[in-house]
């Protein structure tokens, strides 16, 4: 939610995304890093949220970076 009410002039989606790692963190899970998410199909996915509703895209990207996470750094 803060990426899209952007609450600061700068630094909005990482927050965001740290906040959410906070959560993660706090239920004992591993942080989640979108690295290797391109940013334009990042913001796509957030775009497509807020405008429609849909969780679809940004579902398929968190997942596919709990994949990458699991394959990367927890082999």
């Amino acid at each position: 939610m803060i990426a899209y009410i952007q609450p600061y002039t700068d630094g909005n989606k990482r927050t965001a995304r740290m906040l959410t790692n906070a959560v993660l963190l706090g239920s004992d899970l591993y942080p989640l890093s979108y690295r290797s998410v391109n940013e334009d199909e990042f913001k796509k996915a957030l775009i497509v949220f807020y405008e429609q509703g849909s969780i679809c895209e940004i579902k398929r990207l968190f997942i596919q970076q709990v994949q990458f996470a699991n394959e990367t750094y927890f082999r």
